[in-house]
């Protein structure tokens, strides 16, 4: 008598585990793969922010000192804002000579999910002291307009 090496979930539930011998689903859920490229791709830092709102906007703040304002991409969709770039640093001294190394040099990014939709058109972004606040106006959904409508001569 074989012995069931199912689980016991698996031996009341009547399902079976795709990591144990079944090679049935080999062609339905193939191993990943890693190229070389994917172990040598750079790692990119998250980027700390803080998100709040008024009652006409929401504002996003993060510290990107050290950052030239062209190594920036910003990029603002309704829903969502992106931001990524770049702190290079400073390569004049050597690395037996550091005590401690705690600052982010190189890529970041950040996607941040709104909690409202925004005027995509109206929003903008201001760099002072190394602080970054990017300010978006909340789309205002109650605010109407009267159409007139024209008539075909």
């Amino acid at each position: 008598m074989a012995k069931d090496r199912r689980s016991f979930f698996e031996r009341i539930t009547g399902t079976i585990s795709v990591a144990d011998d079944h090679d049935d689903f080999a062609e339905i859920i193939p191993e990943p793969t890693r190229t070389q490229a994917d172990w040598t791709e750079e790692e990119v830092g998250e980027l700390a922010v803080d998100v709040y709102q008024t009652p006409s906007e929401i504002i996003i703040q993060t510290m990107a000192a050290g950052v030239k304002a062209e190594d920036l991409n910003i990029n603002i969709t309704r829903e969502m804002v992106t931001i990524k770039g770049t702190r290079e640093a400073v390569r004049t001294i050597a690395d037996e000579d550091y005590f401690q190394r705690e600052l982010y040099w190189g890529s970041f990014a950040r996607t941040i999910l709104l909690p409202a939709e925004v005027e995509t058109e109206e929003a903008e972004a201001t760099e002072r002291n190394g602080l970054l606040t990017i300010r978006l106006p909340k789309i205002d959904k109650d605010k109407s307009t009267k159409l007139k409508v024209k008539t075909g001569q």
